[in-house]
């Protein structure tokens, strides 16, 4: 089966459009940024590769000196341009395959959970190389094929399975008619980013939580937290999900 774009994943995902959520989100993604990057936030500029609704790209406007977002999917574009009005934010509709920029344009990406959408991930990865400056960073979150529960449908094993079995595995639970994401292993990440510089920020992450505002997730002194140090510390390849920056070569 040929997996297309997913041009109406907003109508079908209620969490694009929840404030909160994609706000902690974009906090944490400033806090990474600020933390790794030499030059103040505000002097970049900054394009987010499948914004969505733009909650997150509102946020960031607040902190670099331009965000660009593009998306496939019109509802969502629509819905922030009409919620998000600011002089150094612009939103358009536009193929993560083919992105409508200049070589070595932007400072900073966002590739936040978006590769496993895409019907060709190492072309966008290509595509975000060609649009970064050189010794521009890509902030890139990726979730793990090896994962115990699939978020976007809340299935168990779901991403593990051969894709036959997947696609009736949704179709049974009610979920869809097919599994349309596709997730790589740990080596398959590095793979997909093979171009980069690589430097996985996950455990520094998971080590101090409240400086990167992942404390919602990882609460001090439980076994959550606890689990997730052993996990990323001794079996990384297993971890449900990472944060990389990754570093387009002079």
């Amino acid at each position: 089966m040929q997996r297309n774009y997913q041009y109406e994943f907003s109508d079908k995902s209620a969490g694009m459009y929840d404030t909160l959520a994609r706000e902690q989100k974009a906090r944490t993604m400033v806090a990474v940024l600020e933390n790794h990057l030499q030059s103040s936030l505000k002097t970049l500029n900054l394009l987010n590769v499948g914004g969505s609704t733009g909650i997150i790209d509102n946020y960031l406007s607040d902190h670099f000196g331009a965000v660009a977002s593009i998306d496939i999917d019109s509802a969502a574009i629509h819905y922030a341009q009409t919620h998000f009005q600011k002089d150094n934010l612009q939103f358009q509709v536009g193929d993560a395959l083919n992105l409508e920029f200049p070589d070595n344009s932007f400072d900073v990406v966002i590739c936040s959970q978006v590769y496993e959408h895409v019907p060709l991930p190492q072309k966008m990865m290509d595509e975000i190389f060609r649009v970064l400056k050189p010794s521009g960073v890509c902030y890139f979150a990726a979730g793990n094929r090896l994962m115990w529960n699939e978020p976007h449908y809340n299935l168990p094993l779901l991403s593990v399975l051969p894709r036959p079995l997947s696609h009736l595995y949704v179709k049974l639970t009610g979920k869809a008619e097919y599994y349309h994401e596709l997730h790589y292993t740990y080596w398959g990440l590095k793979s997909l980013t093979k171009r980069f510089i690589v430097k996985d920020v996950t455990l520094e992450m998971v080590l101090e939580p409240s400086k990167y505002h992942i404390d919602y997730m990882l609460p001090a002194g439980t076994a959550k937290a606890f689990v997730s140090k052993m996990f990323v510390r001794y079996l990384r390849w297993l971890c449900p999900g990472y944060i990389w920056l990754l570093y387009k070569p002079i």
